[in-house]
């Protein structure tokens, strides 16, 4: 398996730059027969997409989302409205594969991208269904996105504690998809722009086989971010690699003046 290669960018800004490195894998895991994860990382935005139905329904779902996604960033820019653009089109194109699609097919897709527009720039995740996009920020390790699924609903009502939602039953049951029978406006957060943060986005093939306390682990141990994917990888294989497994990387550095985190 060839090792996750680093990549970089670098964004003038005003008042210094930003230098900004990633690195993506995806593996199908060692139970699954394919891969029906999609990943895109291309400045400035980086996502995954999870997709579900049929040996080839899934697999459809998520590459059109990222494809869809990816046309977003050649023609630029990229913006809540263009993003739900590209998915409405990734909808209708699940749609034209009535053979290998049904109402059951759909796909996560969740990310972040760099809106640098304004004068201060700042980063947006966005996302629709259970995989993730986390934030490392000061040695310590936050889950930014909130999951669509019915554990996450379970824990919100408080009929479900996190440790009880490890192991649910329904812990693969996602309540909303980009697909045929689901909508495909995703929820949005807006981060600040701060030196030394690191973003992990991921999908569920990853928190299925690594705690948070795991993912900041190899965080902690790895500056690179492929050497981070590469050991997150191997430790979630290690752990079962129940599903297909997609990880994102991405590094921030800031010179001149950026904001005081909270």
């Amino acid at each position: 398996m060839p090792e996750p290669a680093t990549e970089s960018h670098t964004v003038p800004l005003p008042d210094g730059s930003l230098e900004l490195t990633w690195a993506d894998v995806t593996h199908k895991g060692r139970r699954r027969d394919g891969n029906q994860d999609a990943v895109l990382a291309r400045y400035p935005l980086f996502a995954v997409a999870d997709g579900m139905g049929g040996h080839i329904g899934g697999e459809i779902a998520s590459s059109s989302t990222v494809e869809r996604l990816a046309g977003v960033v050649a023609k630029g820019p990229v913006t809540p409205k263009t993003i739900e653009k590209a998915l409405s089109r990734a909808v209708a194109d699940i749609s034209s594969h009535p053979e290998a699609t049904d109402d059951g097919t759909g796909t996560t897709v969740t990310g972040v991208y760099l809106d640098a527009t304004d004068a201060e720039p700042t980063w947006v995740t966005f996302n629709i269904g259970d995989s993730r996009v986390y934030l490392f920020r000061d040695d310590s390790l936050a889950q930014v996105t909130t999951d669509h699924s019915v554990v996450q609903e379970l824990i919100a009502s408080g009929r479900l504690s996190p440790e009880e939602a490890e192991n649910h039953p329904y812990g693969n049951v996602i309540t909303r998809a980009v697909g045929p029978s689901d909508g495909v406006v995703p929820d949005y957060v807006r981060l600040e722009v701060v030196d030394g943060d690191r973003f992990v986005i991921c999908s569920d093939g990853l928190t299925k086989e690594l705690t948070d306390y795991g993912i900041l682990h190899f965080l902690l141990q790895h500056a690179d971010p492929g050497d981070a994917v590469d050991a997150m990888l191997e430790a979630a294989l290690e752990n079962g690699g129940r599903d297909n497994i997609t990880i994102i990387v991405l590094n921030v550095a800031r010179t001149g003046s950026s904001p005081v985190a909270d």
